[in-house]
């Protein structure tokens, strides 16, 4: 966001900025859910709702559970919140204790650090094997102790792209089996956005016996576009459940009233759009391998899925700019090229990944090709 912040600040001074900082859809949220949002206003559906949400909310995700994941939830067992961000701050105000640790896997999302730490918890930094981009069963196993309370995972993975495959999550439920005071919050928001023939899973459908132990964390915010719309949900234990609806109605008594009824309406109705944005991200995301195959200084893994390039501009360090100016970490890349080429990008230092970069996909196709064709030129200047 404080990337984006500058981006605006300089496109107000005049200057030509192309920001692929932020991770929101470029499209228009559908119209069967905008007129199920106009609908419910015009019935009046205006009010304080449960704090759980209303039911017919609760339904469409205790069904789209059952039908896309094939996962079965009670009422009691599913909520909604203001954003997925909530459901995870729910859940760990609910949970977290000074001293506790929380398993983090490297890069990461940069939220979940900050909530622990903010609770007094310890985020515990899980590095990747040389190579890789995700937790495998070893490093899981080295990094849990007695004080571990959870286990952060979010697959598809922001920044990376990365998915767990369902044979990776069942050597990571290996490891969880032996580790029964450990809990896992499963980042799902990213479920739909998958590409050629990665196939996604999550936890409880790799280990059904894991699933008491396990808080789905999904919304509708990024397969939906629907971003500012602030609905996110959760699925769980109904122990745990209760106590995540008794911090939220203090926090935030329930979530926007409108916004459930349209939320619900994605969840129930046609998946159309959803396929037709994927399809779109799929597109760019080749249109990126493109133009950035030749630029010099950067490597990267094709994504397999969200809506991010993670990139390591590590080769580019020690470089200088054409006016001099020395590039002495990713933040220093990102500052200069955007400065220098109107190119907003994120630093990998955000994520817990220093030398790396991240930039967003889900940009339109014209603005995507101008921007990675600027970075291309800027990495083919640097001395």
């Amino acid at each position: 966001m404080r990337v984006a912040q500058t981006a605006r600040e300089l496109k107000a001074a005049g200057r030509d900025v192309i920001s692929l900082s932020t991770g929101e859809p470029d499209f228009h949220t559908p119209e069967h859910i905008q007129l199920a949002a106009r609908d419910a206003a015009a019935r009046g559906q205006t009010k304080y709702t449960p704090a759980s949400g209303i039911e017919a909310l609760r339904q469409a995700i205790v069904t789209k559970l059952s039908r896309e994941n094939g996962l079965h939830y009670g009422m009691d067992e599913v909520m909604a919140s203001n954003g997925a961000k909530q459901v995870i701050s729910n859940a760990l105000i609910a949970t977290i204790n000074p001293g506790d640790e929380v398993i983090i896997p490297v890069p990461y999302w940069v939220t979940y650090p900050e909530l622990v730490g903010l609770l007094g918890g310890v985020p515990v930094y899980a590095q990747p094997e040389a190579g890789t981009l995700k937790l495998t069963p070893a490093v899981l196993e080295h990094h849990i102790t007695a004080k571990t309370k959870w286990l952060m995972l979010n697959s598809p993975c922001n920044p990376s792209g990365a998915v767990y495959s369902l044979a990776e999550l069942q050597g990571l439920a290996q490891v969880l089996a032996r580790h029964p005071h450990v809990h896992v919050m499963s980042d799902d928001i990213y479920e739909h956005l998958v590409y050629d023939s990665v196939k996604f899973a999550t936890l409880p459908q790799a280990a059904p016996e894991l699933k008491a132990r396990t808080l789905l964390v999904n919304g509708v915010s990024k397969a939906y576009a629907m971003t500012g719309w602030r609905i996110g949900y959760a699925a769980g234990d109904k122990a745990l459940l209760k106590a995540m609806q008794k911090v939220q109605s203090q926090l935030t008594s329930a979530p926007n009233s409108v916004a459930q009824w349209a939320a619900a309406a994605a969840l129930d109705g046609p998946f159309d759009d959803v396929l037709r944005f994927r399809q779109a991200y799929a597109q760019r995301r080749q249109l990126v391998a493109r133009v950035l195959q030749p630029a010099r200084g950067l490597r990267y893994a094709m994504p397999e899925g969200a809506f991010y390039y993670f990139i390591s501009c590590e080769d580019a360090l020690g470089k200088h700019t054409e006016d001099g100016r020395a590039l002495a970490s990713d933040q220093d890349f990102a500052q200069a090229l955007l400065t220098q080429t109107g190119v907003a990008v994120v630093p990998g230092t955000a994520f817990g990944q220093p030398g790396y970069f991240r930039i967003s996909f889900a940009t339109e196709t014209k603005a995507l090709k101008k921007a990675c064709e600027r970075i291309a030129a800027f990495c083919a200047s640097l001395r």
